[in-house]
This record gives C-alpha cells, structure tokens and sequence, in this order.
C-alpha cells in the first residue's frame, strides 16, 4: 500500500488553504518510472567539443530511442560543458531556461605582455553593467547590445594567457568580452578556450557524457538495471525550482491546462517573495508542474485578494485531463 504523502506546501509560504492531496490524479515527480521520464524528462549533458548542439541533441534522441529532442542555450561546436537536452514532452520547458545566467570558464589570450596588476584592473571594471556588439557568425543583428556581467574571477595567470570564470546574463557573448577585455588593456585578445560550467542551477558536477548515458541506457534494456539511466533522467521540475512558486488546488489544476487564467479561489499557498510582474511557477499539491505564468500582484497583494486574476500563463506543461474538471 502506498504511503500517504503531504503537499509541498511548507510553513515558510503564504497558506492560504490546505487541502487534502487526492490519492487518485497527478503523481509526485519523484515516484515517476523511467518510461515516465523517458517521456518527460530532461538530461544535464556534458557536451564535448566537435559536434553542434544540434547533432549532440540528435545523438541523445537516437541512443535512447526517443521521438523529439531540443536543447537549451545552443553552444558552439568548438565550446564543451553543460547542455540541458528536454526529451519528448519536457522539450516545452526549455523556454523557462533562455533567460537564466550563464557561468563559464574561459581562456583570454592577449598578443602582447600586459603587467598582471594591470589585467586584474582591467577585470574588475567589467563586473556590472556591459555594451556588446555580437561577433560577425552570430545570426542576430550586429547592434549594441547590454549585458550584466555578476562575476568575473580571475583564476590564473600565465604569460599571455588568463584563465578566468565568468557568471553572466544570458546573451553574453564571451568571445566579445575577449576581445573587450584585449582592447581595454591596449592589445588584441581573443578566446582561446571556453566551457560552460553551469545554466541556471545545472553545474558540470551533474553532467553526463554521451558515453555514460548510452551505457546506462544498454543497462537498462538489456540486463533491467535502470538504476544509472533513472539517476540521469532528471524531473523536468528541476527547470523551475530558481522561480519563484504558487501552488494550487486541485479543483483549478485542469482549468490552467486548458487555456484559463489563474484566480484568487485557485491559491493554496505562494511564495512570499513574488512581485508583480515577475515569472512564476503553478506547480499542484504534490509539486508537479502545471504552468509558467506572470503574476498581476506582489505576495502581499495576492493573500489579501478574494476574487479576479491572480496570473496568467505564458506556459502550459501539464496536459488537460490530468486532474478532474474543478471549475
């Protein structure tokens, strides 16, 4: 018999009702079967150097025999590191990752000798607010762009070469900040190695090589061990865990899955740090994903409110008919 388990609703959010878990719809993301998360899941890949986004998200399709693959933040052929792959049904959140940081770890080689006190100045005024015109192979428009640099860490400096980690808006372009960072100096730099080491709250330490999932994959079909491969295939709710959350009730779960918006009598607790305007996630009782939306009010607003609007989606994850009609 399966243990009965309480909602995700903690004493830390706003409450403004519990209600009962239902033992029959949903399920808990963390209960979910490999064919689950094979159909609604998502990997940290540790893509290598050579091949495209593209054709590494294509690989991952075909060694687990799937029928769609995307990615999220497409690296460059010549650059490694994290990739998060969606599989199936968990492709349509990926958009919630577009705009998150990024962190890399880069090499700046310069063409001349520059004293290290001067290169440590020269980092220090690019923390903060940016201009960057995207590189000629970007296939956007060659206009000035800003950026937010929220660390630049020097880790190590040899000759003309600087090993540095940098934490970063999305869209920052480290190759320019290369070459910016040269021309600063008063010589030529250019990027000489770069790694992505984390997007959004994804680091390399969680990655996994092509290599290990094909193997953990082989495991599992052939000899039923799916204990590597269940470990891999991460709970596509990981992908909201940096917004900010509002947790619903049962009854309003399909309503949101069809189109509707959300309103007041649908609450059952909320973070108490959202504000209005700002990216939310709806996740139900047991924390399973329902929808990425835009909230109308702050926190404070929202727990005070009894009857219109609370949010409005932007996302759909959940498919109608999960959860009884409430509404």
């Amino acid at each position: 018999m399966r243990k009965k388990r309480k909602s995700i609703i903690t004493d830390e959010m706003i409450v403004l009702d519990r209600p009962p878990v239902s033992p029959i719809y949903g399920s808990y993301p963390d209960e979910r079967s490999i064919e689950e998360r094979l159909e609604n899941g998502i990997i940290i890949l540790d893509k290598p150097r050579g091949p495209t986004s593209h054709q590494v998200t294509s690989w991952v399709k075909e060694i687990l025999e799937l029928k769609k693959t995307g990615h999220s933040g497409t690296l460059d052929p010549n650059v490694s590191g994290v990739l998060v792959v969606g599989l199936n049904n968990a492709t349509k959140y990926l958009q919630a990752l577009l705009k998150s940081p990024k962190e890399y770890v880069a090499i700046l080689e310069l063409s001349h000798p520059v004293p290290q006190k001067t290169i440590r100045e020269t980092f220090s005024e690019f923390v903060g607010k940016i201009y960057q015109t995207p590189p000629e192979h970007a296939a956007v428009k060659k206009r000035l762009r800003k950026r937010r640099v929220y660390l630049l860490n020097i880790l190590e400096i040899e000759g003309k070469r600087v090993l540095f980690h940098v934490k970063c808006e999305s869209g920052t372009y480290i190759r320019t900040l290369c070459f910016d960072l040269g021309r600063a100096m008063g010589v030529v730099g250019t990027m000489a190695s770069l790694r992505r080491v984390k997007t959004a709250n994804f680091s390399e330490k969680e990655a996994v090589t092509l290599h290990q999932l094909k193997d953990a994959y082989m495991f599992y079909k052939e000899d039923g061990d799916g204990s590597e491969l269940k470990a891999m295939l991460r709970l596509p709710e990981e992908v909201l865990a940096p917004f900010p959350k509002i947790v619903i009730k049962d009854s309003a779960v399909d309503a949101l899955c069809r189109g509707a918006p959300l309103t007041f009598p649908g609450i059952a607790a909320l973070d108490r740090n959202i504000r209005k305007s700002q990216d939310v996630a709806i996740l139900s009782l047991k924390g399973e994903a329902v929808a990425l939306a835009k909230a109308k009010f702050d926190a404070r607003e929202i727990k005070d409110k009894k009857k219109g609007v609370a949010a409005v989606s932007t996302r759909v994850f959940m498919k109608p008919g999960t959860y009884p009609k409430g509404w």
